[in-house]
């Protein structure tokens, strides 16, 4: 959507439509028809939109200065033009040592101006070609990052290879292209990147592979192609070695086969782990017991005593169970005993916010996974492996749930021989957002020993939000009716997505501040059960941005979404050069139009982002349940309405409920909470990392 001065109009008219990169102060030609929307009033709806160079000063102005060139924003872009009027364009490209000429331009800013153009000048041509080819798409800096300069060739080539490079960009956008550059719906290419797309597609449902006699019908109605012709395409990709054929619980199973590599990695490193010495000497568990009691000052309970026995006699176990059953305390008095032996210790998380908890609650430092096996942030690679493991004799890997396959395979390879681990996390929490199932699958082996805590102590008993969860667990009803006294669990009736909608906005911004004395943003999360829908995280985020953060200037709109400073956001992938990583939470702390550059604050630390990159983060005054594991928040507020029914289950609701410390509000219909807790089923995860864990499963 665009707002254009157009000749014959005195007001700004709303062009609709695709186009390349069109920038502010560029003209633009236009052929469609008039349309008179409802709700937006008078628009132009264009079949084909081309944008052409500025040739007015006022336009060459605004061009420059619209933040598309690094080095040039508005302040920059008034001393250019003032100093070589319409050849400014020229000057850039074939004279750059005469900018210079014009004060406050230095070497270093000279630099960067060309380096700008240049980079611009590849993008748009890199735009051009896609838009030439039926796509109008935002991901062209994703796709220059990528590929380079050579973008064009490599896509001419092989257009599926976006599909399988770069996020965000799916096989259709990139079948699409396809077509339009003359390859044939029946083409082997074509079909060959249909197996990996219907595998990938799987892979974000949480599989490691799909069922043969799923795949293959999967494939034929992505693709619209005779079976036939899929089942060669398979053919060839076994032959290939890029999937993997394997059997699971005797059913034929066709596997990604990095996926394969990692699931059987994991059961032969822990398989060795398990069978070897024990990095510490004897210890006196009927003497070690009472003397951390009494150093902590608290006396554990049957199962923790079970637990600490197992724990240091272990090589590799498990410590699972929900809220207020004591895993903390059962871990502390494991590392405190173990640490008095003089064992080095390393303690480690899925994310940032959960590592900084798990430093919290046990006093010693423990880092993100990521962190800990030092990742590299040009290509993502661990430095941390099999050739340079991890220096300790026990790892702890707090909130295990939430480690994919591939995570878990790399932090396995990471543990030297000598090494013993212990995996802490609640298995019925939801799986990890990427591919597998991995401690649930080391649980139901029976592969190592487990600790199931399940003993409610009492002072956490008192909390409606831990009994509440428990009770969701069960398959039963949490209490929902008005409560006599102050609670830290409460439901509001909301009956459609309208009403819900507008009580979750009057909570956050007025009522739960004021009743609690909290700060809307940074101590209350809504978290939703899904992102789309008019009660979905993306709507939600829109509308909280108005209420909680209405400022006017600066602004910056990037890839759909609106950010102004004091918003809070999210990073919605790993980015290793900034040490970013997917789901950390950070507030805008600076826009500089000038500089075309956004900084976000991430705990106290400043991290800048070109305008280009800003579809690495999105608001997060809502988010998922999905997004929010591994995180704590002081309040938390969930709307659950049978518009989300696809996505209501058990596990979901309860971690959502779980994330909330110190109050959560259920907010929408009663009935769509009974769905959730009566949903236990949720979608089975094709896996084989729990036969090769123990092949009698099989």
């Amino acid at each position: 959507m665009l707002r254009v001065k157009a000749r014959g109009r005195r007001e700004l008219v709303t062009v609709l439509g695709h186009a390349a990169v069109i920038s502010a102060g560029e003209f633009i030609q236009a052929s469609g028809n008039w349309n008179n929307d409802r709700q937006h009033g008078l628009q132009f709806r264009a079949r084909f939109l081309k944008a052409m160079p500025p040739t007015t000063l006022e336009g060459i102005e605004k061009y420059l200065g619209s933040g598309m060139i690094r080095g040039i924003g508005p302040v920059y872009a008034n001393k250019l033009v003032k100093a070589f009027g319409e050849h400014v364009f020229d000057i850039i490209e074939a004279e750059p040592d005469r900018l210079r000429e014009v004060t406050g331009i230095g070497p270093k800013r000279a630099t960067r101006i060309v380096a700008g153009w240049a980079e611009q000048r590849i993008i748009r041509d890199i735009m051009i070609f896609l838009h030439t080819n039926g796509v109008g798409t935002s991901r062209a800096v994703r796709i220059y990052k990528t590929y380079g300069a050579d973008a064009v060739q490599l896509i001419s080539e092989d257009p599926y290879r976006l599909a399988r490079d770069i996020r965000g960009i799916g096989f259709k956008t990139a079948d699409a292209i396809a077509m339009k550059l003359g390859i044939e719906k029946t083409a082997m290419i074509r079909a060959r990147a249909g197996i990996a797309y219907a595998l990938t597609e799987a892979l974000d449902d949480g599989h490691c592979g799909l069922p043969r006699d799923e795949l293959l019908p999967l494939a034929v109605k992505l693709l619209d192609i005779p079976d036939s012709i899929t089942t060669t395409a398979l053919q060839l990709e076994l032959e290939a070695g890029v999937v993997i054929a394997e059997a699971v619980g005797g059913r034929p199973c066709i596997f990604l086969a990095g996926l394969h590599r990692a699931e059987q990695s994991i059961a032969i490193r822990l398989r060795s782990l398990v069978h070897g010495p024990l990095p510490w000497p004897e210890i006196d568990a009927d003497k070690a017991i009472p003397w951390v009691e009494e150093k902590t000052g608290l006396s554990l309970a049957d199962s923790q005593k079970t637990a600490v026995r197992s724990a240091l006699l272990s090589k590799a176990m498990v410590i699972t169970g929900g809220p207020g059953v004591g895993k903390t305390t059962l871990v502390n008095a494991i590392l405190r005993i173990l640490a008095a032996k003089k064992v080095d210790m390393l303690l480690c998380a899925p994310t940032g916010r959960a590592a900084k908890r798990l430093t919290d609650t046990t006093g010693r430092e423990a880092r993100t996974i990521h962190r800990l096996l030092e990742v590299d942030p040009k290509n993502g690679a661990f430095k941390r492996n099999e050739e340079k493991p991890l220096d300790c004799d026990l790892l702890v890997v707090d909130e295990s749930s939430m480690v994919d396959v591939l995570l878990m395979n790399a932090l396995l390879k990471a543990i030297s021989d000598r090494s013993a681990v212990i995996f802490v996390g609640d298995v019925d929490q939801l799986p990890s957002v990427g591919p597998g199932q991995a401690l649930a699958d080391i649980i139901a082996s029976g592969a190592v020993p487990i600790a199931h805590l399940t003993e409610v102590f009492r002072q956490a008993a008192e909390s409606q939000i831990i009994q509440s969860a428990h009770r969701i667990n069960r398959g039963t009803l949490p209490d929902l009716s008005k409560p006599d006294g102050d609670t830290d669990f409460y439901f509001v009736q909301g009956d459609s997505p309208k009403i819900a909608a507008e009580r979750l906005i009057h909570l956050v911004k007025e009522r739960i501040p004021a009743r609690f004395g909290v700060d809307p943003k940074r101590d209350i999360q809504v978290l939703c059960p899904m992102n789309r829908g008019s009660i979905g995280a993306r709507s939600l985020n829109i509308d909280l941005q108005k209420a909680l953060n209405p400022r006017l200037e600066p602004k910056i709109e990037k890839f759909g979404t609106t950010f102004a400073i004091g918003d809070k956001v999210m990073q919605i992938e790993n980015d290793y050069d900034k040490e970013v990583y997917n789901g950390d939470v950070g507030y805008v702390e600076a826009i500089a139009l000038d500089a075309g550059e956004m900084v976000i604050d991430f705990d106290g630390r400043s991290v800048g982002y070109q305008f280009g990159e800003l579809d690495q983060v999105v608001l997060a005054y809502a988010t998922t349940i999905h997004k929010s594991q591994g995180s704590e928040y002081p309040v938390v507020v969930i709307p659950v309405l049978t518009q989300h029914y696809a996505m209501l289950q058990r596990n979901l609701l309860y971690t959502g409920v779980t994330r909330g410390k110190r109050l959560v509000i259920l907010l929408g219909q009663k009935k769509a909470v009974a769905m959730a807790v009566k949903n236990a089923s949720g979608r089975r995860r094709w896996t084989k990392l729990r036969e090769w864990l123990d092949p009698a499963a099989g």
